[in-house]
């Protein structure tokens, strides 16, 4: 009976299709290579398919008992027929092959068997074509747009239809709706929220605040390449000084790509420099920008619940058609309006008002005067990602960003009598206030398609920029006395770069069981980095001294240049270049139904520090359908950048004199400079690293995904900025390059390797709850530690003094700096137009050391007088942030179609970090800034979203 059946649906296709179109040879026609524009939603893959008939004019035949449990993916955008099949079709055990003109059969593994199948299992899906004898079938309407559960992903591999289920290495995939429904404000939280190996820094000082860094698998965020459509995102001018965990670095930007301009975002969580070139040893973040017609706005206004903070945030995006052939336009903008917060701090000790002021015995005087918190910010990005088609297999694209911002905010308070204070211009004392101005772009131009025998190409060009002008105002330079001004402009620094690329594929029939996919391309990439100088006031040494009468009579005022931020000198100022050209050649294929391979090399040429080879390989083993396993092996590099060869600029910072920190300015020297040369720095060589990683998927029903990745790299001669360097062998050095009134310096070296260790486990189930909606659960955890396998010798003029360049604070900061682990729970239930998403996420303990020791008591505070005895202690007092989790929530409801109204916060029930004990509590300081969630407490808020 059963076999009666299969003949049954056989014969039926018989009659549907011409005995012509039987005869028809099996290959390749120009009905299948034709583009059209597709627009598919996420729904059962039956009816994608039909869509994709009615879309095409090409009829398909498939085994319907094969498809029906199948969820198609969303399919959108300019594609060849054949391209948009195999995109319906990957993941799944379909194979398709010509059965006539316009006629394509599907058919599932040869070992199921026929019999199993209804009488009217084959069935054919047309469109209504001019002529056709049988009426094409009743299409349903379109569902709304889902989120697709299998997503083909363009991260780390060159072919065009791997899904994440089917990656040779761990990767995450955000879309559109993890976009909207998890409350973050910015790209960057939204990142650090839902991918549980991404951390981010809150924390900083001096210039650096305004730019928030992420950290994957606890390496630092410029061992994160960044891709914005798969072209590579330039980094920050911007030079970490005095960030802590991420010291010394110059990573891009996230928060300067407008967030309603993304379609998605995939992360790989790999090492990826064969294929990428410098900068992913951690792993790649490829932000893909939305290239549909469809429009939407939104308005977003919160605040914290006890430290004000208030934001407004609106956004706004339209696409649009361009000509008759699938070209489109979108456009994206984005704004944001975020006062400061101003978090409690703790009493300010010491000597307030000169000596003999009755106003220092007022027990009721004010000593809480500091400003910490979030800065300030007014900006706003604009986006376009477009596309034209040119003739029948060629397009031209162009995409670019472009983002003005403005941050203030506060940095350390200085006490009326203190020597860096002119009391005269401040009787109260001050806080310098530090506004950073950033104008940032980034275009790209290319033309992609296929110019004949199957082989793809796509040539493109990229130019970016970064500018970043520094101001200062309510501080002073305190060498200049009475005649000081108190508003300073502190000079400007730019970044550029411009990246060419051409990439070339192809596939292969070798007689394996799928094509070997052949990938070659090159690059050519220039940088460019300037400094120009401030104003002479925020960097000359005025050579004050306090007159006679005065406080401090007779004394030498500390403090060159401006307080807080020094403005940049003239000697310090200048432009530098370089470039590089690499290529790389990448296959991928499958040997047989369950193994499939990946090989990637790259060769890169430097003009400043010469070249540099890696490699990758990757293999993934399924032995039955739903469990695989996969493992890579790679080498990586990192290019120091001109930011790290180049930089030189003063931060007031916290000196050790003896045994007390004081603020005093510090500058970055440049590792080829006079005064860097002179401490025993060198030319600074590239980071090479060796990653191993490996994994299972499981899917043992289409619904539930979980995956579990073991991952080690090592890093070789790792760039890192030195601690602080001060003493008298520094300032001699620093004055005998013309370096006057600083107190110390940093540099950069290549002087330690690494280890980092860890495993991530990321499982998601999607539950149909009948009459009660569906629920999207995950849950996700990252295991990170990173040690120090070797630390190089201390150069010879500084071991004499007993520095060194990688000390216990720098160490700390890479081993313990960042959550051990981290643990998210995450539960999206959607029933009708009302929608809640609940996340927990649980961020493991953090340590950060003390850079001197400290005289305190044994409840830790600081010591009458600084003697060691039986109740005063000296030793290193370093902070534990213990852990803690973090809850956020968003309740969202459709008031009517395109219009929803959505509440939620973030940190619901406004969480603090640890105090910091009392004798670190000296600036005015009460919360520990490591904390990956901030000082500030719960944001909460409200957001009205249109569709259109």
């Amino acid at each position: 009976m059963h076999i009666r059946h299969a003949v049954a649906g056989v014969a039926l296709a018989i009659c549907l299709v011409s005995p012509t179109q039987l005869l028809a040879a099996a290959t390749p026609n120009a009905t299948l290579t034709q583009r059209h524009k597709f627009d598919i939603h996420v729904q059962p893959l039956s009816s994608a398919l039909r869509e994709l008939s009615v879309q095409s004019g090409v009829r398909i035949l498939f085994p319907y008992d094969e498809v029906a449990a199948i969820r198609s993916r969303r399919i959108q955008g300019w594609l060849s027929t054949q391209d948009a099949l195999a995109r319906l079709l990957a993941g799944t055990d379909l194979t398709s092959s010509p059965a006539g003109e316009g006629v394509i059969a599907l058919a599932a593994p040869p070992n199921r068997s026929a019999a199993r199948r209804s009488p009217l299992a084959l069935q054919y899906a047309q469109a209504s074509l001019p002529g056709a004898g049988t009426q094409a079938m009743a299409m349903a309407p379109a569902p709304e747009p889902a989120e697709d559960a299998t997503p083909i992903i363009v991260t780390g591999t060159r072919t065009t239809n791997r899904t994440v289920a089917e990656s040779l290495a761990p990767i995450d995939v955000l879309g559109e709706k993890d976009l909207e429904s998890s409350g973050k404000q910015s790209v960057r939280d939204l990142l650090g929220t839902l991918v549980p190996s991404i951390n981010v820094s809150n924390n900083g000082a001096g210039a650096s605040w305004a730019v928030r860094t992420l950290s994957l698998r606890g390496l630092g965020g410029d061992q994160l390449l960044v891709l914005v459509n798969g072209k590579r995102r330039h980094n920050s001018a911007t030079l970490f000084i005095n960030g802590s965990v991420q010291n010394g670095q110059s990573p891009p930007d996230l928060d300067l790509i407008p967030g309603n301009a993304i379609q998605r975002i995939e992360v790989l969580r790999d090492g990826a420099s064969a294929q990428y070139g410098s900068d992913a040893i951690a792993g790649v973040v490829n932000v893909i920008l939305k290239n549909d017609t469809a429009g939407g706005a939104a308005l977003t206004l919160g605040s914290t619940a006890d430290n004000g903070g208030e934001q407004g945030r609106w956004q706004i995006d339209n696409g649009f058609s361009i000509g008759p052939d699938g070209g489109y336009i979108h456009l994206a903008a984005d704004g944001v309006l975020q006062a400061g917060t101003l978090v409690k701090g703790s009493a300010i000790g010491g000597t307030y008002y000169p000596t003999g002021d009755p106003r220092n015995a007022n027990p009721d005087l004010d000593r809480y005067r500091g400003k910490a918190g979030q800065p300030e910010v007014i900006g706003g990005n604009v986006s376009y990602d477009a596309m034209l088609p040119v003739g029948d297999s060629l397009e031209a694209y162009s995409f670019g960003t472009y983002s003005k911002r403005h941050a203030a905010g506060w940095l350390t308070y200085r006490t009326p009598a203190a020597l860096n204070n002119i009391i005269e211009i401040y009787p109260e004392g001050y806080i310098p206030r530090i506004h950073v101005y950033d104008e940032d772009f980034q275009y790209a131009l290319g033309l992609r398609g296929e110019i004949g025998g199957g082989v793809h190409f796509d040539i493109s060009s990229t130019y970016s920029q970064d500018e970043v002008k520094y101001k200062q105002t309510t501080s002073l330079n305190p060498s200049m006395g009475t005649a000081s001004p108190t508003t300073f402009y502190l000079g400007k620094i730019r970044f550029d770069e411009w990246t060419n690329n051409l990439d070339l594929s192809k596939e292969f029939d070798v007689g394996l069981a799928g094509p070997l996919s052949l990938a070659v391309g090159a690059e050519y990439k220039k940088n460019k980095f300037m400094i120009g100088a401030g104003d002479p006031e925020s960097y000359i040494n005025g050579n004050y001294v306090s007159p006679p009468g005065s406080w401090l009579a007779g004394q030498q005022r500390t403090g060159v240049g401006a307080q807080g931020v020094t403005g940049f000198v003239p000697e310090g100022a200048g432009s530098w270049s370089r470039s590089n050209w690499s290529a790389y050649a990448n296959v991928e294929g499958k040997i047989v139904e369950g193994l499939e391979f990946g090989l990637a090399g790259r060769h890169e040429d430097y003009t400043d520090f010469g070249t540099t080879n890696t490699g990758k390989a990757s293999l993934r083993i399924e032995p039955m359908r739903g469990f695989a396993i996969r493992g890579t092996a790679s080498t990586g590099f990192r290019a120091p950048t001109l930011q790290q060869q180049h930089y030189a600029s003063s931060s007031t910072i916290g000196v050790i004199q003896n045994g007390v920190s004081v603020l005093l300015p510090v500058q970055a020297l440049p590792v080829e400079g006079a005064a860097a040369r002179a401490l025993g720095a060198v030319p600074l060589k590239a980071e090479k690293s060796v990653n191993f990683s490996a994994g299972i998927v499981l899917t043992p029903a289409p619904n539930l995904n979980l995956t579990v990745d073991a991952y080690q790299i090592k890093i070789k001669d790792r760039i890192l900025l030195s601690e602080t360097l001060s003493g008298p062998t520094v300032i001699s050095a620093l004055e005998a390059a013309g370096i006057y009134g600083i107190a110390g310096g940093l540099i950069f070296s290549n002087a330690a390797d690494t280890r980092t260790r860890g495993f991530d486990i990321v499982g998601t189930y999607r539950a149909g709850l009948g009459d009660m909606g569906l629920a999207t659960i995950s849950l996700s955890a990252n295991f990170n530690k990173t040690i120090f396998t070797h630390i190089d010798p201390v150069p010879g003029p500084i071991a004499a003094s007993g520095l060194a360049l990688i000390g216990r604070t720098k160490q700390g900061d890479l081993t313990e700096g960042t959550p051990r682990d981290k643990f998210i729970a995450n539960v999206l239930w959607e029933k009708d137009d009302f929608n809640m998403n609940l996340r927990a996420t649980r961020f493991g303990k953090i340590v950060q050391r003390a850079n001197a020791t400290a005289f305190h008591t044994a409840d830790f505070t600081a010591c009458a007088v600084n003697v060691v005895s039986d109740v005063c202690f000296r030793d290193y007092v370093d902070e534990e942030l213990k852990p803690k989790v973090i809850v956020d929530l968003e309740i969202g409801y459709k008031l009517t179609k395109g219009v929803k109204l959505s509440v939620g916060a973030n940190n619901l029930l406004n969480t603090y970090p640890n105090k910091l004990k009392p004798v670190n509590q000296f600036v005015g300081f009460l919360y520990n800034a490591y904390a990956p969630y901030g000082i500030s407490g719960g944001f909460y808020y409200g957001r009205l979203n249109l569709e259109f």
